[in-house]
């Protein structure tokens, strides 16, 4: 090869390799997020984490996600651990609505804006301090769940529902279910109310107290999947499972496949992909001096069997 082929060739060379470094380089890391919610073991709150990882290195932020653990003093102590960082943003999930205003305070003090996905802030000095919210409508999705259940009983007979009242996406849920039997008169009657704290281990056992307080009961209307299928366990071990329908919430992918196999007959679906990415969205919004509205909701679905059949995100356990 000549000498001047061969002085072509490496300036080729070096050509690709300056463009495979560009396209391979990471943004430049502007800040850190801070994000915390009830619990990252839930698949819901781990997706939305990740998914707004991803989202936020597009813009040149680092996401550090940590769970509250359903404990209202750790996730404060993290929201205290943020300020003290000096983090740019603080994205919330609160454990407790009320107890949260706490943290929220103090980042305010801080100059850090808070932006709340899924649950809001209800502390009556903090609230007004939040500078976005998106979440689900949680009030329609119980209308959804409060529909189901009148259809699939019949409209008659005593139910029971699984609570988490720490929560305000949960109270909106049993709001609208209540609502809209009450709307419809409906000849349904609610005889009892108990907290699951919205996990499938305490869904068992508050599931197991009610059939044994009510072993009438021809309905369960639990707000969220690992609730519904803690349930429907205890109405499985009862011998139970032609009497009780369980309405659930979430559509989570074992949600998804609990109406598949018809343990639950319905659960409303949220679209946390949505969330993650709007909160996101919100805080570049933000940034860039746009304005965006106060709180933003994400309209609910019904997730029957017939929904599932055929769907590709429960096949591959997808939200």
């Amino acid at each position: 090869m000549k000498g001047r082929d061969v002085t072509e060739v490496c300036v080729v060379i070096l050509a690709l390799g300056a463009l495979v470094s560009s396209c391979t380089k990471k943004p430049e890391i502007k800040g850190k997020i801070g994000v915390t919610c009830m619990d990252l073991t839930n698949p819901f709150f781990k997706l939305i984490a990740n998914v707004m990882e991803q989202e936020a290195a597009k813009h040149g932020y680092e996401i550090v996600a940590l769970s509250g653990e359903l404990d209202p003093a750790k996730q404060n102590n993290q929201l205290s651990d943020f300020v003290a960082q000096g983090y740019d943003a603080i994205f919330l999930n609160p454990v407790d609505s009320k107890a949260a205003g706490e943290g929220v305070k103090r980042a305010y003090q801080a100059g850090i804006p808070v932006f709340t996905y899924d649950v809001q802030v209800t502390d009556e000095e903090a609230k007004d301090l939040i500078i976005s919210h998106i979440g689900s409508d949680n009030y329609q999705g119980g209308r959804l769940a409060g529909e189901s259940m009148m259809k699939a009983t019949g409209d008659s007979g005593r139910i029971a529902i699984i609570t988490y009242p720490e929560v305000t996406s949960c109270i909106l849920r049993v709001n609208g279910f209540k609502d809209y039997l009450r709307e419809n008169n409906s000849r349904l009657e609610i005889v009892t109310e108990l907290s699951g704290k919205g996990n499938r281990g305490d869904g068992y056992s508050v599931a197991t107290e009610i059939l044994t307080a009510h072993g009438d009961i021809v309905g369960i209307f639990a707000i969220n999947d690992p609730s519904g299928l803690g349930a429907y366990s205890a109405v499985l071990k009862a011998g139970k499972t032609e009497q009780v329908t369980i309405v659930a919430f979430d559509a989570s992918p074992a949600g998804k496949q609990a109406v598949f196999e018809k343990k639950l007959h319905d659960s409303p679906q949220q679209f946390p992909r949505k969330m993650a990415v709007g909160t996101v969205e919100a805080f570049i919004k933000y940034l860039n001096g746009e304005e965006m509205p106060k709180k933003n909701f994400i309209p609910c679905a019904h997730y029957y069997y017939e929904d599932s059949v055929n769907d590709e995100s429960r096949v591959a356990e997808q939200w």
